[in-house]
């Protein structure tokens, strides 16, 4: 059915549900990028050793995984806009928890507040936009939601480049007393300043009306109908109420007089089963496009591409740019173009850029030269001292690796293997090593022979996560005791001739050319796909357990990338993220119907096999 315009007052309502939305698509942002522009002065200032710091990293991870999974049950228990109160609320009461912590306690018990807050704000929000906006907003409310998320990615790297150009004059000026007060201050104003978007989205969330939807499911007819004349005119409302009766009947095989479910279907009917799987599908595809590890990892990637420290920081922000701007078109396009033009456009363009950056480092990584052999025989034992947990200290023995990697070490270590190794001496070079001790891998950060103080510093118990809960999030299925105890081995040491600048170039191009396709289709209309498609029996819940299938793809790639590209190469990395998004594009290109312009009831009904949607 055609929407109409409506009134001012319907018009204005459903601009304050898109802005609600889009503080909420921030504050996803910021919870996933502020940790990386405080973590270099936290690490400074803070006292805590490096098991530590990745626990307060990766708290978020565990506290997101725990609020995923039981966002979609609390939702339908308390409804749409309480849970969403409650996300705001967590999130602005993690920000004095950690800028005011003195302590590793009080800073993961903030950081897991904010891993909740974003869980539920990644269920929660999508929900509630399709069940209130109409089809005609549906799009763009989702759309602004990421658009926002990415903003918020944005603002947290601006956020930390601007206390860092702040440090960069202190450094140069002041005291060493001066610096690590300076650090101290600029981490924990990095989490203050964040904390403005949050109280505006708990105002925000109190302003809107609870979802129709779930009013109707509680048997609040009349309540439901209000809510939708706040963005409908009275004939789309009660075509809505019509079609929400039809469905809950459908579904239950009759109705109370209040309204109340009195019986329901099979959830093992295909209303329920396709959408399920292909929201399920869509969801460990968007993923395994390598979109969070080029990310992440995307300034390693560039100067192992050519580039240079400071052309690579650059290269990300470009990158960050790219994402907002290519989102912003995709805000506007996909009420207009449709869901499954966008996917299938997206997904296409992700799969032709990725294979052009495989090519592009495979021309390099064919030259590269693995030097195990002679790392391995620089490693050496020390005496060396843990912390414990109430202070003191305790005698062990080590094993470190450590070398200076300038040209003299090139030459030296290229000596030791052989022709190949005489193939590629005399020019610059990079070295990335990654090592095992027991059950954990571990990589070192990509260096350059033509940086000064290029140095490799390999540590056995540095290495080592600190305690159980680090080792879990390492590898759950490790024995960190025996771990302990194992030796240092270098599993690759990989000297690769750095490429050119304009080589390193045409990669990143490719990159922002990946990133582009992937904020005009995936970026915006994963989130869709999540909320349209599933039915409104098992919308809620169904989420959630797609978004957790989401995280675990996450998490597992997160896990095989460094030791991938140590002993592979980039270049495989990225074939795969290929391979992965070809049978993205088949899924949405031949299997995902348009759900374009059409209401949560009318998409049910053709999962049922009677109307296309």
């Amino acid at each position: 059915m055609t929407q109409n315009p409506g009134t001012g007052a319907q018009t204005g309502y459903n601009r304050f549900l898109l802005l609600v939305a889009g503080l909420g698509g921030l504050l996803y942002g910021i919870d996933v990028g502020i940790i990386a522009g405080a973590l270099p002065y936290m690490e400074a200032t803070s006292g805590l050793n490096a098991g530590q710091l990745s626990i307060i990293v990766a708290a978020v991870l565990l506290g997101s995984v725990i609020s995923t999974l039981f966002a979609g049950m609390l939702s339908d228990l308390f409804g749409r806009k309480p849970m969403m109160i409650l996300s705001g609320v967590v999130f602005v009461a993690s920000i004095p928890m950690i800028a005011l912590a003195q302590g590793f306690g009080p800073l993961v018990m903030g950081r897991l507040l904010q891993g909740i807050s974003a869980g539920l704000i990644g269920v929660v929000v999508p929900l509630y936009l399709a069940e209130c906006l109409g089809a005609t907003n549906r799009g763009k409310g989702t759309g602004i939601f990421q658009w926002l998320l990415t903003l918020g990615i944005v603002a947290a790297a601006l956020i930390g480049y601007g206390f860092s150009i702040w440090i960069g004059g202190i450094e140069k000026n002041g005291t060493v007393e001066e610096l690590f007060a300076a650090k101290d201050h600029a981490w924990r104003w990095i989490f203050w300043v964040s904390m403005l978007p949050g109280i505006f989205f708990v105002v925000g969330s109190f302003l809107v009306t609870e979802s129709p939807r779930w009013l109707f499911k509680r048997g609040k007819l009349e309540a439901a109908r209000s809510a939708l004349l706040r963005s409908r005119d009275v004939e789309q409302a009660d075509h809505e109420i019509q079609e929400m009766r039809e469905t809950a009947a459908n579904e239950a095989g009759g109705r109370s007089a209040d309204g109340t479910v009195t019986a329901r279907g099979s959830l093992l009917s295909r209303k329920y089963v396709i959408p399920f799987v292909l929201a399920c599908v869509i969801l460990a595809c968007n993923q395994a496009t390598g979109i969070n590890s080029i990310i992440g990892y995307n300034a390693t990637i560039l100067i192992q591409a050519g580039l240079n420290d400071s052309q690579a920081h650059m290269g990300y922000v470009i990158l960050t740019l790219v994402n907002f701007i290519m989102t912003m078109g995709a805000v506007a396009l996909v009420d207009k173009k449709g869901r499954k033009f966008l996917l299938s456009v997206g997904s296409a363009g992700i799969i032709v850029s990725l294979m052009a950056v495989g090519f592009l480092f495979g021309k390099t990584e064919k030259l590269r030269v693995d030097c195990k052999d002679a790392v391995q025989a620089m490693v050496t034992e020390t005496d060396s001292e843990n912390v414990l947990a109430d202070g003191t200290k305790q005698a062990v023995k080590d094993q470190v690796v450590e070398f200076n990697f300038d040209e003299a070490k090139v030459a030296e270590l290229l000596a030791t293997a052989g022709e190949a190794g005489k193939a590629i001496s005399g020019q610059p070079a990079t070295l990335s090593v990654i090592y095992t001790c027991g059950d954990f891998t571990s990589a070192s950060s990509v260096v350059r022979s033509v940086d000064k103080a290029a140095k490799i510093t390999i540590s056995r118990n540095a290495s080592l996560p600190s305690n159980g809960v680090d080792a879990f999030f390492k590898n759950p299925f490790a024995d960190l005791d025996s771990s302990r105890t194992a030796s240092l081995k270098i599993q690759n040491a990989l000297i690769t001739p750095v490429p050119s600048a304009a080589n390193g170039w045409t990669i990143a191009v490719c990159i922002f050319i990946f990133i582009a396709f992937f904020g005009i289709g995936p970026g915006v209309c994963v989130w869709l796909a999540l909320s349209e498609l599933m039915p409104t029996r098992i919308r809620s819940n169904g989420m959630s357990i797609a978004l957790l299938v989401n995280q675990a793809v996450s998490t597992a790639i997160a896990a095989t990338f460094l030791p991938t590209v140590g002993k592979y190469g980039y270049s495989t990395m990225f074939f795969a993220f290929a391979g992965c998004t070809v049978i993205y594009f088949i899924t949405a290109a031949f299997f995902l119907p348009e759900t374009k312009g059409k209401t949560l009831e009318e998409i049910e009904e053709h999962f049922e096999g009677k109307k296309k949607a």
